[in-house]
């Protein structure tokens, strides 16, 4: 009697043990919902403080009049024309950024000589507020997309820079050591151990850099530009209009997240062999 009443709970709990992981893994499949609720409480907070005229207008238009801005300026166009050359001068500048980024990293990180001659003048350099090089980079290319360009590129490549630098020389030495023993030429090493170990790291500094780009972007659009959402953004304030501003500013908040998200999408496939 004591021995069936004593075993029947041990068994159930070991039933609820062996269902509860993939339970777990199916509602975690479900996006979390509760995230929402701040988000959705300073839009409600902002129109009622438009509404009742604690924000006037012409400090911060309301949600609604945002909204129907937008779509107005995506319905004449002006806004797409205005998307497509800013992501036209981030990817570019991304790009250009990354190269450098990257090849520097890994010559600085595999090379003794390399750390020795490339890592100083890159810590010199970052150390710089790049944004304050508008005024130099406008006297060396002009007013045209190559200042602009540039500015994205170099704000791209020092985080990039550091990152697979720190994870190349962070690379486990007893792996290193596992690989000499059992044979493995300098380029086998290379592709099996150093370049996968220094990954995450890579991805890490890939996000961050997307992130300056953005940033980096917004800055030079401000200064010159004909065209582009910074240039959109700047051609509003002239005329006070919040709310063209605020569609910019929501356009390249946008970007940055669905940037970002990619970078994940792409970090959780590579990296699936961590877990």
């Amino acid at each position: 009697m004591s021995v069936s009443t004593l075993g029947a709970p041990a068994r159930a709990d070991v039933v609820e043990q062996t269902e509860s992981p993939p339970e777990r893994r199916k509602s975690s499949r479900l996006p979390d919902l509760r995230r929402w609720i701040s988000p959705l409480a300073i839009v409600v907070l902002w129109q009622l403080a438009c509404e009742s005229g604690l924000l006037p207008p012409d400090k911060l238009s309301s949600p609604w009049t945002v909204l129907q801005t937008g779509v107005q300026l995506a319905s004449t166009g002006e806004l797409g024309d205005a998307f497509v050359v800013s992501t036209t001068r981030v990817g570019v500048g991304f790009v250009v950024g990354a190269a450098i980024g990257l090849g520097l990293g890994v010559v600085a990180g595999l090379s003794r000589w390399g750390d020795y001659l490339v890592d100083p003048p890159v810590q010199m350099l970052r150390t710089l507020p790049f944004l304050g090089l508008i005024p130099l980079f406008i006297l060396w290319f002009g007013i045209g997309e190559e200042p602009k360009i540039a500015l994205v590129a170099l704000g791209v490549a020092f985080p990039l820079y550091l990152n697979v630098h720190s994870g190349i020389r962070g690379v486990d030495s007893h792996l290193v050591e596992a690989t000499v023993a059992l044979g493995y030429t300098r380029t086998e090493r290379l592709v099996h151990v150093v370049l996968p170990s220094a990954l995450p790291n890579t991805l890490v500094g890939l996000r961050q850099s997307l992130g300056v780009a953005w940033l980096s972007l917004i800055v030079g659009e401000q200064v010159n530009a004909s065209s582009g959402l910074g240039y959109l953004i700047n051609n509003a304030r002239e005329f006070l209009r919040t709310d063209v501003i605020v569609v910019g500013l929501v356009v390249y908040a946008a970007l940055g997240l669905a940037t970002d998200a990619i970078v994940r999408l792409v970090e959780r496939r590579a990296l699936r062999w961590r877990a």
